[in-house]
């Protein structure tokens, strides 16, 4: 049975919380918590949830800073890909800088890794690195899903003026290590409404094909 999920749209940024379950197992994945910590806790509480990872696309501040908050209340090991450590550890520097409280990281943070497979219930999500909106930046794969982050929304590109950002790296990410996955994927981003990897291939401003033959 493919695994299910459900989006909770957090914060002044409308941030895309998502969280990814098990349908069988009812063992879960919560993937970007910044603001509203509580509102993930109280999902996964009503839902009956048992959570097994906290994930993080990458280390900015409005989708890292609840995660330490959501762990204390309902477990879950944290995971997140090494380059992004450095972000991690300012969270509090990069919440000044547009006016956020302070926040902490959780205490205990494990790696993501490049086609790692992370077991969830019955089925697994695939680590996949796409730098450029952060260094250690990565998506999480199954099936004709895929959770994207900051790296892709639907007619834009994740913003690369912020430190360790680079648009090179972006562009090549999306454009050798996510469209070659195929045009039908559905790609659930950071903020915004999801989209396809076909759409995004076809007619993104930014990555895809249209500026490549204006």
């Amino acid at each position: 049975m493919p695994l299910t999920h459900r989006v909770l749209h957090l914060g002044p940024l409308d941030n895309n919380t998502y969280l990814i379950v098990c349908a069988v197992t009812r063992e879960t994945a919560v993937v970007d918590v910044g603001f509203e910590p509580e509102a993930a806790i109280e999902a996964v509480r009503a839902a009956d949830l048992r959570v097994r990872y906290l994930l993080n696309t990458h280390a900015h501040y409005d989708h890292a800073a609840g995660m330490r908050e959501v762990q204390q209340a309902v477990g879950g090991e944290y995971r997140l890909h090494p380059a992004d450590r450095p972000l991690l550890d300012r969270l509090s520097d990069q919440g000044a800088a547009f006016g956020f409280p302070a926040a902490r990281a959780p205490a205990v943070v494990l790696d993501l890794a490049d086609g790692q497979q992370l077991p969830l219930g019955e089925e697994s999500l695939e680590v996949i690195h796409t730098p450029g909106h952060s260094p250690g930046g990565v998506c999480f794969r199954r099936g004709d899903w895929i959770w994207v982050g900051d790296t892709l929304f639907a007619g834009s590109v994740g913003r690369t003026d912020l430190p360790g950002g680079s648009f090179e790296d972006l562009e090549r990410a999306i454009r050798t290590r996510l469209f070659p996955l195929g045009d039908g994927l559905q790609a659930f981003p950071g903020h915004g409404p999801a989209t396809t990897l076909g759409r995004e291939r076809r007619e993104n401003p930014f990555v895809g094909e249209l500026p490549r033959h204006a």
